[in-house]
């Protein structure tokens, strides 16, 4: 993807539905997935997920919703949302769903916008991220990538895309490296502003690989 591609779904206007079962909220604290990297790469993984009953949300101007919305009913009620997504998305155990939601700014609005990481049950990784910002007590998809492994997180009003990168020898929980993408909101979508790549240090066996050889000045 070059500089400036946009990842968008169309915009979506949709009421907010209430249904009760249990979701890993996050309160605008960031997350990764937890695919581990090889030595030298940065690893974790998101916080465990809290059952619980969430609530409609009414934005507020304060900045702070008035209530935890309820991502389940979100995502399954957003017609840009893949059907694959939408049929996997099943508690992995009780009433707990793979699901991450931040609370926070990143369209310049002045209501809280909510970030939705769907992730798999078996290795936590990311399946989907999507954006949706407030229009009173509605909510506009805004962003979306279904192109997992993804994982989205608000920084300093910036919307960061993570994507663990696989070699054709990669386990699934040790990726080659990762690109990390920065979008910036233009007022009426996002575009991207910046991506960086990084290489992990290969390990073999648990320990590292040989040194070059470097022949002596004569």
């Amino acid at each position: 993807m070059s500089a400036g591609t946009v990842v968008l779904v169309g915009t979506v206007l949709f009421a907010v539905g209430c249904s009760t079962g249990g979701t890993g909220l996050r309160d605008g604290g960031p997350a990764r997935t937890e695919a581990v990297a090889k030595t030298g790469a940065p690893s974790s993984a998101p916080s465990g997920h809290d059952a619980g009953t969430a609530a409609p949300v009414v934005p507020q101007a304060s900045g702070k919703p008035a209530a935890k919305v309820d991502p389940i009913a979100l995502i399954k009620a957003d017609p840009k949302i893949s059907a694959d997504i939408k049929r996997d998305l099943k508690p992995c155990s009780g009433k707990e769903y793979p699901v991450d939601v931040s609370y926070g700014k990143v369209t310049g609005g002045p209501e809280i916008d909510i970030v939705v990481n769907v992730l798999s049950c078996a290795d936590a990784l990311g399946r989907g991220s999507f954006v949706y910002r407030a229009d009173g007590a509605s909510y506009e998809n805004v962003f979306s990538d279904e192109q997992p492994p993804v994982y989205a997180e608000i920084d300093r009003g910036d919307l960061i895309v993570t994507k663990p990168v696989y070699g054709k020898s990669d386990a699934l929980s040790y990726p080659s490296g990762e690109d990390l993408i920065t979008y910036r909101w233009n007022g009426e979508r996002f575009t991207e502003q910046d991506r960086v790549h990084t290489d992990y240090s290969n390990v073999v066996d648990g320990g590292a690989l040989p040194a070059p050889a470097v022949s002596p000045k004569s």
